[in-house]
């Protein structure tokens, strides 16, 4: 009894400092009605009740941004503000679900004035009083969703609906249809940091997924399916660019391989975890390819033998201009090793290099 009067209590004071923000909001954008629209719809979007952030509210917001010229830096303010001040459980999670919200919005525009709002400091997500709070059991999933959230600006939605990491200056990245190493060094380790995020917003057990952190969960699923596909691209182009590198990048891929291991066996835990919950049984979860320690240690041993046979043939070739090695087992034992663990069932490619040699016995036989 004490206790539902106490939460009762609580909704009814939230209730009225609703109603406090509204009026002042009206009092300070007397001159702007469609800033007072917008701040007005902000509060009622992260309200004091359990209830979730309605689609009605969402298309109001969106539709006063999109016809109010420099409205995206003052909705960022606003939350920014709306986040910092508030010390409450429930509008600190919709504040946070209604930024998501917005990144996942169809306006792009809105979207990409968002990350712009996040770089200049107009939208600061991780100003929250919980960051350092342990009161609520919920309180370690809302930090590790502020964390994701700040990973998540860096990226954007694509005109072909994929989501993809806003690369320095600017400029956005393709799949990998170019195999070029320099899109694979860039983006994997931006995949990784995206999917380490990903991971500690894992759900713990059933008992703690209440609405919020349901349907924060959920948005966080679809669009890690995503990333994972752009994760296992970049993957299968690094395995096969891995033998054409250099001995210092081939280390460093390596240990992206290593990395990309565990991450994926954690990724496949937590989709088997979520499956199990009622509102994430129908999401489209993909299927996900394991990558053994077994197909780390195969690539590294056969990145090694091609390094240390390169090396023979450099001084041997220096020396006499033409060598052959006679150690042929060491050769295709490697190949059927990496063959029998390539990555993702990929087929193992071959490259001959043939190189014109001039004996000094033709060099004799030609006419004087």
């Amino acid at each position: 009894m004490r206790l539902h009067f106490s939460a009762k209590f609580r909704q009814v004071l939230g209730h009225a400092k609703d109603q406090a923000s509204i009026g002042r909001a009206i009092v300070q954008n007397y001159n702007e009605k469609s800033f007072f629209d917008i701040e007005v719809a902000v509060v009622r979007a992260t309200s004091h009740d359990d209830c979730p952030v309605g689609d009605k509210t969402m298309h109001e917001i969106l539709f006063h941004v999109s016809n109010t010229p420099g409205a995206v830096p003052f909705l960022a303010e606003q939350i920014s503000r709306r986040l910092a001040k508030t010390r409450d459980y429930l509008v600190a999670g919709k504040t946070l679900l209604l930024i998501h919200r917005l990144l996942r919005s169809s306006s792009r525009c809105i979207e990409q004035q968002l990350h712009i709002a996040h770089t200049s400091g107009h939208l600061q997500i991780g100003c929250c009083w919980f960051m350092m709070s342990q009161d609520h059991p919920s309180f370690a999933f809302l930090q590790n969703y502020v964390a994701y959230l700040e990973e998540r600006v860096g990226w954007i939605i694509n005109q072909a609906g994929k989501l993809e990491p806003v690369m320095s200056g600017g400029t956005k990245c393709s799949r990998y249809k170019e195999k070029s190493m320099d899109l694979v060094f860039h983006i994997l380790p931006m995949c990784q940091e995206f999917i380490a995020k990903v991971l500690k917003c894992s759900p713990v057990d059933v008992w703690r997924m209440d609405n919020l952190v349901q349907a924060a969960t959920g948005s966080i699923l679809k669009e890690s399916f995503q990333v994972y596909m752009t994760y296992s691209d970049g993957i299968a182009a690094l395995s096969n660019m891995l033998f054409d590198l250099s001995r210092p990048a081939r280390d460093l891929a390596c240990g992206m391989l290593r990395k990309a291991s565990q991450q994926i066996e954690d990724l496949r835990v937590m989709y088997e975890k979520c499956r199990g919950f009622t509102g994430m049984k129908s999401l489209d979860y993909p299927s996900v390819q394991a990558i053994t320690m077994d197909h780390i240690v195969a690539l590294e041993q056969c990145s090694s033998y091609n390094t240390r046979a390169g090396s023979v043939l450099k001084r041997t070739g220096g020396e006499r201009g033409f060598s052959v090695s006679t150690n042929l087992r060491d050769s295709v034992t490697c190949n059927e090793k990496f063959a029998s663990t390539s990555l993702f069932l990929l087929p193992v490619e071959t490259k001959i290099n043939m190189v014109w040699v001039v004996f000094d016995n033709e060099e004799s036989d030609k006419p004087t």
